[in-house]
């Protein structure tokens, strides 16, 4: 039975991974291993707490106001150190975070083979988005497989020289878990929104976070949506994300704005509960990325590039960048134009059928299956 250790440190990673773990635990051909390197510990902690997990090692790696390569190398040189202990057969990492490059690394150090879920995502520039893209791309040169969410980044591996055997698509996990929240979706427990099944202001939903959002970017977002706030008939809710880069920039626009709502981050069911109640999603989020398509929310993405064209060339989300003016007449068309809104608002399965996790299983099954077979031959 292969034992195969899960390492991610985000939330974004939590909820992408946790329909794989939780079906690896019902497989009895595999026995997971959770580690947790803390990159984000709270925010962490609380979303593997609503798909029932908890992590079996936890490396506590965060500090206030780390840099890059100070919690990557916390990360690196933690595994480093238990990683042999133990005793596992795979590394299994996802997307392009810091705690995605080290447990990759870490893996790769220590001759352990590497997999990685939400593969061969390319926007094309190696600076942007920063550094996730330099990330993935380090990653992709050591992973032994390949488990890519649409055609289109698995022809990006390819073309970069990824053998054919080691590259499956599967569709993007994220679909799994929002099928199951939106299944499962609560009543809203925050007090601040408990008003909302009354509302009948349009209902905008925004976040920003990214690392190229931080500085005069953030500004200019937090500009937009004040701007937003004062039409008519538009309230404004933003989770705001816990990072004090970007809550310093944000509080401060958002005192005394009658029509908008700021909460902590929620429970990815309840964030779930405020996507379906929301008119349009405005974010520089990922899985907001692709979850507002999935939904049928129109979705202006914060951003100049993407590497998930797949619903902006459906339709169903928009790059807008981060300028004041540009974010505020994109919005201000979908709340104005009744044809412009139907159009993006149309559901789209650009990401993935909500069937990746047993495409996921599947595909690392039959990779240990090669890998046993390899072994036998070679014996004999």
């Amino acid at each position: 039975m292969p034992k195969v250790a899960f390492i991610f440190g985000t939330r974004p990673e939590a909820i992408k991974c946790a329909t794989v773990i939780n079906a690896m635990k019902l497989d009895r051909r595999f026995e997971p291993l959770v580690v947790s390197t803390g990159q984000h510990r709270e925010m962490l902690d609380i979303a593997l707490a609503e798909f029932g997990i908890r992590p079996d090692i936890e490396l506590s790696v965060m500090q206030p106001r780390q840099t890059l390569s100070q919690v990557t190398y916390r990360i690196l040189e933690r595994l480093s150190g238990q990683i042999e202990q133990w005793g596992i057969d795979a590394v299994v990492v996802h997307g392009d975070t810091a705690s995605t490059l080290a447990g990759a690394l870490a893996a790769f150090h220590h001759r352990i083979p590497v997999i990685h879920i939400e593969a061969g995502l390319r926007s094309g520039n190696i600076a942007s988005p920063y550094p996730e893209e330099a990330n993935r791309r380090l990653v992709a040169q050591i992973a032994d497989l390949h488990l890519a969410p649409t055609i289109r980044s698995g022809e990006n591996l390819l073309r970069e020289g990824a053998p054919e055997d080691r590259v499956t698509v599967t569709g993007n996990t994220v679909v799994d878990a929002l099928h199951w929240a939106a299944e499962n979706a609560p009543a809203f427990a925050e007090p601040a929104l408990a008003d909302l099944k009354n509302e009948t202001r349009r209902i905008v939903v925004a976040s920003a976070h990214r690392r190229e959002s931080w500085g005069a970017p953030m500004h200019e977002i937090a500009r937009a949506l004040v701007q937003l706030s004062c039409q008519e008939n538009v309230r404004v809710i933003i989770p705001l994300h816990q990072n004090p880069a970007v809550r310093e920039v944000i509080l401060p626009y958002l005192s005394n704005q009658a029509n908008i709502t700021v909460v902590d981050p929620l429970p990815y069911r309840n964030f779930c509960s405020l996507m379906l109640r929301a008119d349009i999603i405005i974010s520089d989020s990922s899985g907001a990325e692709e979850e507002g398509p999935a939904l049928g929310k129109p979705t202006l993405v914060l951003r100049d590039i993407t590497e998930r064209p797949e619903a902006v060339e459906a339709g169903t989300a928009r790059l807008v960048g981060r300028s004041t003016a540009r974010i505020v007449s994109e919005a201000t068309r979908l709340l104005c134009d009744p044809d412009e809104y139907s159009r993006m608002a149309q559901p789209v399965d650009a990401y993935g059928d909500g069937k990746a996790t047993t495409r996921v299983i599947g595909a690392i099954a039959r990779y240990f299956a090669a890998h046993t077979e390899r072994e036998s031959q070679l014996a004999n």
